[in-house]
């Protein structure tokens, strides 16, 4: 690989999980029979950046949304809602396939998901939530108002190439 591009690449990496870490809500963007669905999430995200966790009561239109389309997109920015936005803030879009958590990771990504939002407990205990995980396939993060990264996950979690727009 490239020096610049692995270079690149660890940037935009590092990037990613600063705003990521910076933030605890995030826009899930939903799809059911050609009608985009939005909603606020709480949000946790493993270390190699390749899964995003996040919960929601079974009974909830989102849930339905995800059972039926399982692609999703989630977006995560630092914005203040200040003027200094346009030249500072960045947005990062996340876009993955949504999956159930299986049993035998639950307890890693409960952990995980509790260790951001402990005042969460008893929602994530509750029979009626499901714990889901987004499977990462790529993030563009926007910054400086213009300036669009790309980082696309393959695989083999250590290769990922990084692209300016």
């Amino acid at each position: 690989m490239d020096n610049d591009v692995h270079n690149s690449g660890q940037q935009i990496r590092r990037d990613i999980a600063e705003a990521l870490a910076s933030q605890k809500l995030a826009v899930l963007a939903t799809e059911r029979d050609g009608q985009p669905y939005t909603n606020l999430m709480a949000f946790a995200y493993t270390d190699d950046l390749a899964s995003i966790v996040v919960a929601t009561g079974r009974a909830t239109r989102k849930h339905m949304n995800l059972q039926a389309e399982s692609r999703v997109s989630l977006l995560i920015d630092t914005r203040s809602n200040s003027e200094a936005d346009f030249h500072k803030a960045v947005a990062v879009t996340v876009i993955g396939d949504v999956r159930n958590v299986d049993s035998d990771e639950r307890p890693e990504l409960e952990h995980l998901y509790l260790s951001r939002h402990p005042y969460l407990n008893d929602f994530i205990q509750s029979p009626t939530t499901a714990l889901l995980k987004v499977v990462v396939h790529h993030y563009v993060m926007v910054s400086r108002f213009q300036q669009v990264m790309e980082l696309h996950l393959s695989d083999e979690m250590d290769l990922f190439a990084a692209k300016q727009s």
